[in-house]
């Protein structure tokens, strides 16, 4: 197939449109825009559902106020393969669990965030997204069990 002399500049364009785009969508992707990075909250909650899933999982869980109020939290960490390598599994979590959580909150106030570190209620503390409390490592406690 041959491309005419007029429309091969603008086929060179749209490849390079194309291509600068991606890694800026990726960017925004995976950037902390939503998040106040210079915020963490640390609250005690009640495992609703673990999703195990590409391209992150996901906690949602239940917290109670000082006057009742329950609020329900959704908190992403990275995907499954990052989480196997820090500890976490299909099985870490199930509804009803106890857990302590510490997490970037969104920047608008919704119940959502990075799950920087989970503690189970037998003291096992798992780490979730890298530089969370204290810039620690996203490695699990040694003898930690997924």
């Amino acid at each position: 197939m041959r491309i005419s002399l007029l429309k091969r500049p603008l086929l060179v364009f749209a490849a390079e449109v194309c291509l600068v785009s991606v890694p800026v969508a990726a960017w925004a992707h995976h950037g902390g825009a939503n998040y106040d990075m210079e915020k963490q909250l640390t609250m005690k909650g009640t495992v609703t559902e673990w999703l195990w899933a590409n391209p992150h999982c996901f906690m949602k869980y239940d917290t109670t106020d000082d006057k009742g109020n329950v609020a329900h939290w959704a908190v992403e960490v990275s995907n499954p393969t990052d989480m196997t390598k820090r500890g976490w599994s299909l099985h870490t979590f199930k509804p009803g669990d106890e857990v302590t959580v510490t997490v970037r909150p969104a920047k608008n106030g919704a119940p959502v965030g990075q799950l920087l570190k989970v503690v189970l209620a037998n003291g096992q503390t798992l780490m979730g997204w890298p530089n969370g409390p204290g810039g620690a490592a996203s490695t699990p406690d040694a003898g930690a069990k997924p």
